[in-house]
Order: structure tokens, then C-alpha cells, then sequence
């Protein structure tokens, strides 16, 4: 992430008095045009009042981002992060564009809360301000739009001064962006664990046959290593490590209630190998299961002779 003192990400904002400070800001029409590669020292706002167009951005790590906005969805792009606009032949895209970086407030300057302070008053924010990223695209419900218009409106009467106005818009426009980014995160945990829910109810149907990553990941319509990742983060397990487990308990009840021969368990829990099925119920119960079922049979004789 960029180190800049335009970026959001800087822990001083947090901690001592900071306002904003504008670099740049301006309605503009895009038609058929490709833009090189390029970095400002400062954050930057793209909104997409009409139109589409496509934003490359070059991640820290050298991968590289396209997205496609269309109207109504803006992009926020932290210092020093390379990207470009790419506007299609034959289109047409009107943008508003805001630059701005931080300065230190003035000692006993009180005519708007500073970045910090709105902090401490909206977890939001705070939240926002401690989770970088180098490019983040949010929906808009003309919310923003409406806020930023303003802005640029005082801040052009202001001749690219501040006033009071000016910063307590600026404010209302990081509240704003904050509740959109908690929104959209709110909303993405939830199809997260949709997805995750979707993979566990096919395991429980499905243990006692041979599976793989690849066909409970069509099931629930992702992508396998996208399904292992996310099933990973929300249950602290992988799809086969949850799946061995799962198999593992059936064999145990099979095994303690029913008299099914031991040799024949692998197969009603979907495990095709005898012996790979030993060195996993060892693994997961630290015993066989001949063991199991025998310490079984004692604890039933065991409650029968009470």
C-alpha cells in the first residue's frame, strides 16, 4: 500500500489533528480515449455520473485489477497506486473527479471535526481507515453523488479554499463511503456464507460416495479454489479436512449402533480403499476401528449390567 501522505491508510490520521487538502477537482467527458499508466500522491474519487468505462489498476504485489464501472458506481484509489482509464471506441463516459490529501490541522482549530475525531464517532470509519486496499469500487445510491456535487460547488466558490462548509462536507462524503464499504462487506459475508452453508449440506449428502473439491465446487456454482478459500476462512477447515471428519463420525455411529461388518464401514462412509479408511479413523480417533467398536460393545454391556 502506498506510504504517501495522501493515503488513507496512515496511522497518524488516527491519531493526531488531520484535515483534508484538495489537489484536484473536476467534471469531465471521456470519449474513445486510452490513458497511460499513472500515480498521484494523493486519493483519488472517480465517479461515473453516465456512461461506462474500464479502470486497470497495478496492485503492490504487480497483479493487476480491470474493472468495468457503469453509472452510479465510483472508484477509490489510494496514493501512489498505478492505474489508467480506458474509455471504449464509440463511448462515452462523464466523470466527477475528486484528489485530496491530508494536512495538519491548525492548533486550537475547532470549525470541523478532524478525520480522527469523525473516527471515534463512527466505527464506520475507523473500520474503513484500518482496513487498505489500493483500489475499492462501491454501488452508489446517488448518496455520494449528491455530496461530492456539492463539495466541488464550495469548493470552486471558495476559489479551492476551506471553510466550514467545505469540511463538513468532506466529512459527510468519508461517512458516507464508509457505510457504503460496511454495506458491501455485510453483504458480501452474507453470500460468503451462503455459499459455505451450500458446500456443507452437500458434504452431509453426499459423504458416502466418492467426491472431489471440483464437483461440490459446480454444485454451488464457484469456482474450486475459490470455494476451498472461502470454506477455509469461515470454518477454519478445509473441504477435505471437513469431509474426512464428517466421514469419520458416520463410521463411528456405524460402528457403536449397528451391526454392519467393520470391513465393509469404508464403503457406507464413500471411502473405496479398506486401508486408507484404517489410517484415517486412526488419525481422527486415535484408535481402530475394531478398537472402537469393541470399547463400544464394553460401555453398552457395561450400562445393561447397571
Amino acid at each position: 500500500m502506498a506510504g504517501t501522505s495522501g493515503s488513507l491508510f496512515g496511522r497518524e490520521l488516527l491519531e493526531s489533528g488531520y484535515g483534508p487538502h484538495f489537489h484536484a477537482y473536476y467534471y469531465k467527458q471521456w470519449a474513445s480515449y486510452r490513458m497511460d499508466y499513472h500515480r498521484h500522491d494523493s486519493t483519488e474519487i472517480m465517479y461515473l455520473m453516465n456512461g461506462s468505462c474500464i479502470v486497470d489498476v497495478r496492485a503492490d504485489a504487480g497483479n493487476e485489477e480491470r474493472y468495468t464501472l457503469k453509472k452510479g458506481e465510483l472508484i477509490l484509489l489510494d496514493a501512489g497506486v498505478p492505474h489508467r482509464l480506458i474509455v471504449g471506441e464509440g463511448t462515452v463516459c462523464r466523470m466527477l473527479n475528486v484528489e485530496f490529501s491530508w494536512a495538519p490541522l491548525s492548533p486550537g482549530d475547532e470549525s470541523a471535526p478532524s478525520i480522527g475525531m469523525l473516527a471515534r464517532e463512527e466505527p464506520a470509519l475507523a473500520e474503513l481507515l484500518q482496513m487498505p486496499f489500493d483500489s475499492l469500487v462501491l454501488p452508489d445510491p446517488e448518496e455520494v453523488l449528491h455530496t461530492l456535487k456539492s463539495l466541488v460547488l464550495e469548493l470552486d466558490r471558495q476559489q479551492g479554499g476551506q471553510n466550514v462548509m467545505v469540511r463538513l462536507l468532506f466529512a459527510e462524503l468519508l461517512l458516507r463511503l464508509a457505510r457504503l464499504r460496511r454495506e458491501q462487506l455485510h453483504s458480501s459475508r452474507q453470500h460468503a456464507q451462503h455459499y459455505v452453508r451450500a458446500a456443507i449440506e452437500y458434504l452431509h449428502q453426499n459423504y458416502d460416495r466418492g467426491i472431489q473439491v471440483k464437483e461440490i465446487a459446480a454444485a454451488v456454482n464457484l469456482h474450486p479454489g475459490y470455494l476451498h478459500r472461502l470454506f477455509k476462512q469461515h470454518t477454519g477447515r478445509t473441504l477435505t479436512d471437513y469431509l474426512n471428519n464428517l466421514r469419520m463420525d458416520k463410521a463411528k455411529m456405524l460402528l457403536a449402533g449397528s451391526l454392519i461388518p467393520v470391513a465393509d464401514i469404508a464403503d457406507y462412509v464413500g471411502i473405496a480403499s479398506r486401508q486408507y479408511f484404517h489410517l484415517l479413523f486412526r488419525k481422527y480417533s486415535g484408535c481402530t476401528p475394531t478398537e472402537y467398536r469393541e470399547s463400544a460393545e464394553s460401555d453398552s454391556w457395561k450400562k445393561e449390567k447397571k
